[in-house]
């Protein structure tokens, strides 16, 4: 996350909770305070870009692991043309020209036919020599892919992505939240929060919105960054590209040709925006580690690891597999020193930047989840209320109007005061959403005029909750 300074328009009371919970959320682009180009970062007007390399030795992979690469896309695709092979590498064609000349003259490669404008546009394919040494790097690992980045140049991108001090500003803020209902005193204690990029607790009812809440962060404008698709470490590859949390930003149809005219930046890497993870109740400790895939040899990063320089959201904060203080136990040491240590199957670990801000939200009270001591290891805590009536009111006019149902007045001021009021019912932000989307669909069933009237109402209202029937009548 970072921000804009633009302004807003002022915010109504209360909190609107009516939008799914996307499974790729947005997360908008924000300036990143430029810094000096340094090993090979290079900042522009949209923060880092890491630079095409020069050389094969830029890289910082040794020519081994390429020569390996390049053999595994011709045994996987049979015959390629020597830009398209560049380009699945992420590099310009020049770099990979001697590489291919000696493989041709090992008798590895052969070139089956050629465009005329030397080997760039020459077909490529592997010689049986070539496809039994390729066996053998299979055996080793089956990655086939962007050639990968060396922990080191990931390490040094992230922390120059990170967030500068003061970015966040209550115009920015106000903009992420204008479509929800979010009354100011609740900005006014996410924003520090946020602004902080320190562990965040959001706590309250079930119904009240705490998700709805977090998600709207990555409303907030943001730069795009850069992630590697891969990551080397020890002669171990790390898949770091998800496409179901990352966002890619650029064109994937790029050939060699184009990278040779505008360097723009390392095709190893994606611009995408900044990702926003939710993990549950399903969430294990063993899912805050690398994760060894058997067949193919080659790790799967965990979540923390693909939320770098974005924003990583434990929902249902304490009804994981592991106890609440196995979970944030395992968070100590990257909240405190932003840095964490993952373990490879063979004993060894590897030491990746934690620049991921974290958010825990829990249905339960502070003193169920652990002990004074336990929470103070979490920075910021919110206890998101319930709303009053007014607030509840708007929500179900606003979720009325974005259904385009129709509502002579008074319907809905009547139903509150029918059901909470004099009923007892206790509001939640979620019920206006739950009533109307079961009043629709008695209107659908029963080909009734889109309109809400106080018997659709109630009828939606028995049908969507419990606590309002006698089970002894």
């Amino acid at each position: 996350m970072s921000a804009t300074t633009d302004s807003s328009a002022p915010l109504r009371s209360g909190i609107q909770i009516n939008i799914p919970r996307p499974v790729v959320p947005p997360p908008m682009p924000a300036p990143i305070a430029a810094e000096p180009a340094q090993s090979g970062v290079v900042p522009d007007d949209l923060g880092v870009v890491p630079p095409m390399p020069e050389s094969l030795e830029d890289t910082g992979i040794s020519l081994a692991l390429i020569e390996q690469l390049i053999l595994k896309f011709l045994y996987f695709r049979g015959e390629v043309m020597g830009r398209d092979l560049a380009s699945l590498l992420g590099l310009q064609y020049s770099l990979i020209d001697d590489l291919l000349e000696t493989l041709k003259r090992q008798h590895y490669v052969g070139i089956r036919k050629s465009l005329g404008m030397g080997n760039s546009s020459g077909i490529f394919a592997l010689t049986e020599s070539g496809r039994n040494l390729t066996r053998e790097y299979l055996e080793s690992n089956q990655y086939t892919g962007t050639i990968p980045v060396p922990l080191h140049q990931y390490a040094e991108v992230v922390r120059r992505q990170r967030l500068a001090e003061n970015w966040l500003s209550p115009a920015s803020l106000h903009r992420a939240f204008k479509h929800l209902v979010v009354e100011q005193d609740i900005l006014a204690r996410i924003g520090p929060a946020v602004n902080s990029n320190k562990s965040f607790l959001i706590y309250g009812q079930p119904g009240n919105g705490k998700t709805a809440l977090a998600e709207s962060l990555f409303r907030v404008e943001t730069a795009p960054i850069y992630l590697p698709y891969a990551i080397e470490c020890q002669g171990n590859i790390v898949q770091l590209y998800d496409p179901i949390y990352h966002q890619k930003l650029d064109d994937d149809t790029y050939d060699s040709v184009a990278i040779d005219r505008d360097h723009g930046y390392d095709r190893r890497w994606f611009k995408c925006r900044r990702p926003f993870i939710i993990t549950g109740g399903e969430l294990s400790l063993d899912m805050l580690d690398l994760s060894f895939n058997k067949v193919s040899k080659v790790y799967d990063a965990p979540f923390q690891l693909k939320a770098n320089n974005g924003i990583y959201l434990i929902d249902d904060f304490g009804r994981q597999k592991a106890s609440p203080a196995e979970i944030l136990n395992r968070w100590i040491v990257p909240m405190e020193r932003h840095v964490d240590y993952l373990s490879f199957q063979a004993g060894g670990k590897m030491t990746v930047p934690f620049e991921a801000f974290l958010i825990f939200s829990t249905n339960l009270r502070p003193d169920q989840l652990g002990d004074e001591a336990f929470l103070r290891r979490i920075q910021y805590k919110m206890f998101l209320r319930s709303p009053g009536k007014n607030e509840f009111v708007e929500i179900f006019e606003r979720f009325t109007d974005s259904r385009m149902l129709d509502c002579a007045p008074g319907v809905i001021e009547t139903f509150v005061n029918k059901h909470y009021v004099d009923g007892g019912k206790r509001y939640r932000r979620c019920h206006p959403r739950d009533v109307i989307s079961h009043a629709i669909d008695i209107i659908n069933f029963e080909s009734l005029p889109k309109q809400l009237t106080e018997d659709v109402l109630d009828r939606a209202f028995d049908s969507c909750f419990t606590d309002n029937i006698d089970v002894n009548d």
